[in-house]
């Protein structure tokens, strides 16, 4: 197939951007993890001393680890055992099945022939499942999603260093208000975003490996004096090496772990996904009111009949594929935890979309690093904005009023100013008519629009080490 004919537009116009999620998230990446679950689960049995499968050399372990990276063709042989089945096995039907009868065809004919029997022992199904999807999400996101939030976070906080000492209009309710700098703004939303990454980077999802119902039935009735929960405790540790996110064994599950982890993990992302669409807005704000510029590109057209039209794509494209990730994050957070009794089946094929969400999320936080790449502050654009409004110095001449105890200032300024376009020579005029000793009226003549930003130079220039809680 080619990308053209692609359903979707993440395998087919953005393919650039999430081809390294289909390693991970693809049916092949799934059959991977599933192949090194069942794989690293049958080296454990060989480990344990209580366990009667024989001891497995350096060799036999090589030669098991070697089918977890699984190739094209061995992939499409898994789904034809599932489908129409394969050689002397029959179609499963089941994916999982699939995978086990192949990893045993696989070993047939080598040395590990005789401990066949022992791949997928005492599993059930979810047992695999839960676990190949707790590697994958730990893989997929610390390894690719998290790593492109990341550079995002890096490049809108060194703008907030860049621009820290830019003045700025602040509004609030859409209209002129107490001055601000640029860089104190993408300081705002870079240190929102570090929180949300410091807590995704953390996370732990927790998984099972306990058999049909949760009690270890199979397991404790073929070997009742194995302790299997420490058993359960050390598989998963074994997994956890080499990955970000970390496995935690839940030992209180019906067939399935509840997927409480995942629910709390996708909310996760999806507010980091909400801060970059409020990003994107404020810049779509700050590009139309010609605040940032865009550098057009060469042969790039922004309107097929204005030819002046350089648009906001990056911002309006990364917005979009936010809110489709989030529609589905939230999807996932709400359905998952819910099970009919022990199981139902509806969780599979909902988890079969993760990397749908994960790749939507990606592409939005490219795009925005693509916007800001093409971006530069209008700083002349900027300041000639804020000088024309001078009334938004009110709230510092009534504030240093109030300190000196003068008489009802708040409603003197509001009186001058409210509704009305005025100076700074107005603001002279009132001032020179106050009752105030002469240095407090030198004072209130050196606010300017341009110098009353407060501590925003210093705000933006804070480290996020500084600014780590």
């Amino acid at each position: 197939m080619d990308s053209v004919e692609a359903i979707t537009p993440i395998d087919g116009r953005y393919r650039r951007v999430t081809e390294p999620l289909a390693e991970k998230f693809s049916e092949k990446g799934l059959i991977g993890y599933r192949l090194r679950v069942e794989g690293e689960y049958l080296i454990a049995l060989s480990r344990h001393p209580e366990i009667g499968v024989r001891d497995f050399s350096d060799q036999e372990i090589n030669l098991i680890r070697g089918l977890y990276n699984i190739s094209t063709e061995d992939a499409k042989i898994v789904k034809v055992i599932e489908v129409r089945g394969h050689g002397n096995i029959k179609a499963t039907n089941h994916d999982v099945k699939a995978v086990e009868y192949f990893m045993k065809e696989k070993l047939m004919g080598t040395s590990l022939e005789d401990s066949l029997e022992w791949v997928h022992f005492a599993l059930t199904s979810e047992d695999t499942n839960n676990l190949a999807y707790g590697l994958m999400l730990s893989e997929g996101i610390g390894q690719i999603v998290l790593p492109a939030a990341q550079k995002l976070y890096e490049t809108i906080d060194d703008l907030a260093v860049k621009h820290s000492d830019v003045p700025m209009l602040a509004r609030t309710h859409g209209q002129p208000a107490s001055p601000t700098t640029f860089g104190k703004e993408f300081k705002v939303f870079a240190s929102r975003m570090q929180r949300q990454l410091a807590q995704a980077a953390g996370y732990e999802i927790l998984v099972k490996l306990n058999g049909a119902t949760g009690n270890y039935n199979a397991h404790h009735v073929a070997y009742p004096n194995v302790d299997w929960m420490n058993f359960t405790k050390n598989f998963i540790e074994e997994l956890n090496k080499g990955i970000p996110l970390k496995l935690k064994p839940n030992m209180f599950t019906t067939q399935i772990e509840p997927h409480d982890t995942y629910a709390e993990l996708f909310q996760n992302i999806m507010r980091l996904n909400t801060i970059v669409v409020d990003f994107n807005q404020d810049m779509w704000r700050y590009i139309s009111d010609d605040w940032i510029k865009q550098k057009p590109v060469e042969g790039e057209v922004g309107s097929s009949t204005m030819p002046h039209k350089v648009n906001p794509i990056d911002f309006e494209n990364s917005e979009g594929n936010l809110g489709i990730a989030n529609v589905l994050l939230g999807y996932f957070s709400a359905k998952l935890p819910n099970s009919r009794l022990q199981r139902d089946l509806s969780d599979s094929t909902v988890e079969r979309n993760f990397g749908t969400a994960f790749a939507h999320s990606l592409i939005g936080y490219n795009s925005t690093l693509k916007g800001l790449n093409k971006s530069t502050v209008n700083e002349l654009r900027v300041i000639e904005a804020i000088e024309n409004h001078p009334e938004i110095i009110s709230e510092a001449i009534q504030t240093i009023l109030r300190r000196e105890g003068a008489e009802m200032p708040y409603e003197q300024l509001s009186k001058l100013t409210r509704g009305r376009k005025v100076t700074m020579e107005d603001f002279g005029i009132f001032i020179d008519g106050l009752d105030v000793s002469e240095s407090v009226r030198k004072e209130l003549k050196q606010i300017t629009p341009e110098n009353y930003t407060g501590i925003a130079k210093l705000l933006a220039k804070i480290s996020s080490k500084q600014n780590k809680n």
